[in-house]
């Protein structure tokens, strides 16, 4: 599978150029309005003196860093606010191949196609693993995979595509996959507030020494806000001597080996950005502190909903999918209808519904498609597949 163009875009592209009203099932963005007091920081800011538009500190806002550690449980040093968790990501993956043995980095089939492309575009080995009955990583399936070449391994709860949610026993096998095999997990939770299972677990509670040498944990307030253009992420890099994290930190060109993994991090966040937006992490950091816990539950409640209803209309399509315990996606096996880009050109054709072809994220599921549900409109998306099948 080619992951150097993402087909969102190509998706996204046929859909505005179709000649009917297409109902988009695509888009990751949720539909639903960011906390008032995220709009009522970003005006705040607007009356602030001039000074305050000028360059932020490079790792972020030091309010905000405080309040994602303390949410986490952890030092602040470890925390870096990034161009949301993409940015977060490559700097934890570029960090962790540079950090750790071998030039391997292991992925989930299904895959989020970013973390494949990046793998390339960071000149890395991929290593696919696929998931398993259920669309979740059997961690055995995974210890057998990671070998002496695995850098880093990517795992995403909950999941996008699949809807996996990985409770505390398997996150703690994971952790200690990476931690046996000398390698850096990376858990991208940025779905952390959108577990219906009840079984989410954070990389950063089965990680059991605390300072979390091979553990880097990835979110953003994205999807939790419904502020995906605000573009504030964060990671939470380990801060301890590299010594303890790996053992080619030494060798590596041009870094001294008593620079931490943060440390480094930092250094490339610099280069990449500078610093991020001061008046939206502003606004962020005012979000967090006055937005009842009811604004996340209700918008949980909305998707839990949604899915439900979406996933009764699907078997009465006499469809085939798992029902996600997580996140906002629903990958689905249509009757007569496959998960190649064409196939979904072709829905869009003939039902006017726009969504993800499922080789998009590589072989496992590629005969499916995923809808994403952030949209209104996702029911009458159902009645226009039911017409278009029975129209075969």
């Amino acid at each position: 599978m080619d992951y150097e163009t993402p087909l969102f875009y190509r998706v996204m592209e046929y859909a505005r150029a179709a000649d009917r009203d297409v109902i988009d099932l695509v888009s990751g963005s949720p539909d639903w309005d960011p906390p008032e007091a995220f709009r009522d920081g970003l005006r705040e800011y607007a009356d602030t003196d001039q000074s305050a538009f000028d360059y932020g500190p490079s790792p972020g806002l030091h309010r905000l860093r405080q309040q994602i550690a303390d949410h986490h449980g952890v030092s602040i040093e470890r925390v870096v606010v990034t161009n949301g968790t993409g940015e977060a990501n490559h700097l934890a993956m570029a960090t962790g191949l540079e950090r750790f043995p071998g030039n391997e980095v292991v992925l989930t089939d299904p895959v989020y196609p970013y973390y494949a492309g990046r793998t390339n575009l960071l000149d890395a080995e991929s290593r696919f693993v696929p998931v398993d009955a259920d669309d979740r990583l059997d961690p055995e399936t995974l210890r057998a995979a990671v070998s002496a070449t695995t850098s880093v391994i990517v795992v995403n709860t909950p999941n996008n595509p699949t809807g996996g949610v990985y409770d505390g026993s398997a996150m703690g096998k994971f952790v200690d996959i990476a931690r046996t095999n000398d390698a850096l997990l990376v858990s991208d939770e940025v779905y952390n507030r959108f577990d219906y299972s009840g079984r989410f677990s954070s990389a950063l509670a089965a990680d059991s020494t605390g300072s979390g040498p091979n553990v880097v944990v990835t979110s953003a307030f994205s999807k939790s806000m419904a502020i995906t253009g605000a573009r504030v992420g964060y990671g939470l890099f380990p801060t301890g001597d590299t010594e303890n994290a790996g053992g080619s930190v030494e060798g590596a060109a041009g870094n001294p080996p008593d620079e931490s993994f943060v440390d480094r991090v930092r250094s490339r966040h610099m280069l990449m950005n500078v610093t991020g937006s001061r008046p939206v992490q502003y606004a962020v950091s005012r979000a967090i502190e006055e937005t009842p816990a009811s604004y996340y539950e209700r918008n949980r409640q909305r998707m839990a909903d949604r899915i439900d209803r979406f996933c009764n209309a699907l078997d009465a399509l006499g469809a085939q999918y798992h029902r996600p315990d997580g996140a906002f996606y629903v990958l689905a096996d249509l009757p007569g209808i496959g998960g190649s880009l064409e196939d979904a050109f072709g829905l869009i054709d003939e039902a006017g519904v726009a969504a993800m072809p499922g080789e998009a994220f590589g072989q496992a599921r590629a005969d499916h498609l995923r809808f994403s549900l952030l949209t209104p409109r996702y029911e009458a998306a159902v009645e226009r597949i039911a017409d278009a099948l029975d129209r075969r």
